[in-house]
């Protein structure tokens, strides 16, 4: 077996089966819809944060990588911080109009604003 990674096949012990093939977990690439495709939402959050006000933007569909990349975009442009993971994108303050703006710029034409 060429590519035998020992690692990727921790919690198979023994198997008898003469025919027995390692299942490794390959996660798949998501594809990021292109701006004109994206449906993202943008609303402010005060939920579970301690007081402070949020910019959320939701509804994210692609790679991890890409929206990091436009999170770090909005974030530079507020010239605030914020974090962007799991499909969503957080930016500290209430910069809901200037996100929107922003978006709109850059292609993302389905933008609806929330709340």
């Amino acid at each position: 077996m060429k590519n035998d990674n020992w690692k990727d096949r921790l919690n198979v012990v023994y198997s008898t089966n003469p025919d027995f093939k390692y299942e490794t977990s390959q996660e798949e690439e998501a594809i990021t819809l292109p701006p004109q495709q994206q449906k993202l939402r943008v609303g402010i959050d005060r939920k579970n944060r301690g007081g402070k006000t949020v910019t959320l933007i939701t509804g994210f569909i692609g790679s991890e990588e890409d929206l990091k990349a436009l999170g770090k975009l909005l974030k530079a442009s507020c010239g605030v911080g914020g974090t962007a993971k799991d499909g969503e994108i957080i930016i500290q303050g209430d910069f809901k109009q200037r996100i929107l703006d922003l978006l709109k710029a850059k292609g993302y034409s389905q933008t609806k604003p929330v709340g």
